[in-house]
């Protein structure tokens, strides 16, 4: 049975969990209110995904060990205290600079904790013949936290500030924290397969592809989560949170219609759509000037990201084991963070330098790179391995 009590708890708790984090993709604007550049935006986002992306190895390993329950709890407390260190931040950013950076890197470990350990505790009760529903439909917990963050807390901010906002954030992860506490964690599966490292693992053909693609997909999310909000800001559009909602609710549609497709076509063939759609959405943001604009970037980079995240998802742990299946979500995760991280960093610069416009257009081409290099050479490959 796939929809059990356990689900739908967990679905919760991720729900919440995904808000206290995306209601932070309106950061920049604090960054900005206290005299950051774009470049600044960059490497204070960035700095967050990069933490997230290098604790990874050592993260998947703890999740195989430990158990998928109890790193989900230290992320979740992780993602309850950090929230509030930011209320200690006041004047211009020179004055906090390097310790908000530190916080950042906390901050970053704890939602790569999150995301590492609820994907694979819910690869370990998801029935194998559906897969690809099941972690889709899961994923639609984080997608409504999509649009559920930032919508509260563009209300927060407008009605109270920042201060209110760090508290809000602080205070969703702790519902997160609590719904999960009395679940048990899942029992290791019977078999004798052992178990590899983690740099094993991301070696094989199979990983190395999914997680160039991770890697891609995450340089977009890092356009769309990083950079809307000072582009909305710039071209006069309101409200900011219209791009997420429009996002999430495209994803959760994709989801509903489509959630069984995948697991009947096979993800190879599904994936080369996704990485098209995500890459339009971006481009369409370059040339977004109004409001309904914005809200039609959203619907095409929700419907790739609908897409995108479970096929691949999917790819990296199916036929894998209990004992390496943590490892193989992480190399997945990681991944996507590493894009974050470096696509932060690269955007910022380019959008200091260059312009929002660009800036898209370059988070853009990233996608058709990899939907280029999958077509000629990937989808092969992955079949062969």
């Amino acid at each position: 049975m796939l929809y059990t009590k356990t689900f739908l708890v967990m679905f919760i708790a991720n729900l919440t969990t995904v808000s206290s984090f995306t209601a932070f993709f309106l950061f920049p604007l604090f960054i900005a209110e206290h005299g950051g550049s774009q470049g600044d935006i960059g490497i204070i986002m960035g700095v967050f995904a990069m933490a997230s992306a290098l604790c990874r190895p050592w993260i998947s390993e703890m999740i195989d060990r430990l158990g998928r329950k109890k790193s989900y709890t230290v992320g979740c407390l992780i993602l309850v205290l950090m929230p509030l260190t930011y209320l200690a931040f006041t004047g211009p950013l020179s004055n906090f600079y390097a310790p908000l950076l530190v916080v950042r890197v906390i901050h970053g470990i704890g939602i790569a904790i999150c995301f590492t350990a609820v994907f694979t505790y819910m690869a370990d009760i998801i029935p194998r013949d559906r897969l690809n529903e099941g972690l889709g439909m899961f994923g639609t917990s984080g997608l409504i936290g999509l649009a559920v963050g930032p919508a509260l807390g563009e209300w927060v901010l407008r009605h109270a500030g920042f201060p209110h906002f760090f508290v809000m954030s602080a205070a969703l992860a702790l519902i997160g924290l609590l719904i999960q506490w009395p679940l048990r964690d899942t029992p290791a599966e019977p078999g004798h397969e052992q178990t590899v490292s983690f740099f094993t693992l991301f070696r094989r053909r199979k990983h190395l592809i999914v997680a160039g693609l991770a890697l891609l997909f995450g340089i977009g999310q890092a356009a769309s989560g990083n950079f809307v909000a000072p582009l909305a800001q710039a071209r006069l559009l309101s409200p900011i949170s219209l791009f997420y909602l429009a996002y999430a609710g495209s994803a959760i549609m994709i989801r509903f219609l489509g959630g069984k497709l995948a697991d009947r076509l096979g993800e190879i063939r599904l994936l080369p759509w996704a990485l098209a759609i995500t890459a339009s959405g971006l481009f369409a943001l370059a040339l977004v000037q109004k409001n309904w604009g914005l809200a039609m970037a959203g619907l095409l980079c929700g419907i790739g990201h609908g897409m995108l995240f479970p096929t691949l998802n999917s790819m990296a742990i199916r036929h894998e084991s209990y004992q390496n299946r943590g490892k193989i979500t992480g190399i997945f995760t990681g991944s996507i963070d590493l894009g974050l991280f470096s696509g932060s960093f690269l955007l910022g610069y380019i959008g200091e330098a260059a312009g929002l416009s660009l800036l898209f257009l370059t988070a853009g081409g990233a996608l058709v790179v990899g939907l280029l290099g999958f077509i000629l050479r990937g989808a092969k490959s992955f079949s062969a391995s």
